[in-house]
């Protein structure tokens, strides 16, 4: 899948991302990124097992935790850092949106992942992805990517079972073009 920049995408839950553009970097191709959350909304907790995550605030109040730490914040120049492989997840702890600026390094997959991602909570209409697809995007990628909270038997079992009736169902035809996994 060729992505083109600047990339946009928005959740039916109030996040908003544009992919500005990427670069190669060291270590891969580096995307940059700009992100508008509305109050008491964010991601999950989260794992990027191949990749860092770089929030600058540009106005607003970002909520962030580590997974098992307490609750942080940051404010308006402050620069928040989740290094590959921790669980965490952030949040708008303020009243108005928040929006920062940063980049995700190495990209890899991650573009097509939130893509995806969004476009399958759209379909639910809620936080919670379409099953089918959240079923696909996590076990496809579960290499690369995980919800912290999710029990273990329900990523190892149920999804791949869910999987498996999707496929016999044909409910994959708009993953055709997916990107295979980096690792896993």
């Amino acid at each position: 899948m060729q992505i083109q920049y600047p990339h946009t995408i928005e959740s039916c839950i109030g996040e908003k991302i544009t992919f500005i553009r990427a670069e190669n970097d060291p270590e891969g191709e580096k995307v940059f990124v700009e992100n508008w959350v509305q109050p008491g909304r964010g991601p999950l907790m989260h794992t990027h097992f191949l990749q860092e995550e770089s929030l600058t605030v540009v106005s607003g109040t970002i909520g962030y935790q580590l997974f098992g730490g307490p609750e942080q914040f940051a404010g308006p120049g402050e620069t928040v850092l989740f290094m590959r492989n921790i669980p965490h997840r952030f949040w708008n702890a303020g009243n108005d949106i928040l929006h920062c600026t940063g980049y995700v390094s190495p990209a890899n997959t991650v573009v097509y992942f939130l893509t995806a991602l969004f476009a399958a909570q759209n379909k639910s209409g809620s936080e919670r992805p379409e099953t089918f697809d959240g079923a696909y995007l996590l076990t496809r990628y579960s290499g690369e990517y995980d919800l912290a909270e999710l029990p273990s038997f329900v990523k190892k079992v149920i999804f791949p079972l869910i999987v498996f009736v999707g496929k016999l169902l044909g409910k994959y035809p708009h993953f055709k073009d997916a990107p295979k996994s980096v690792r896993g």
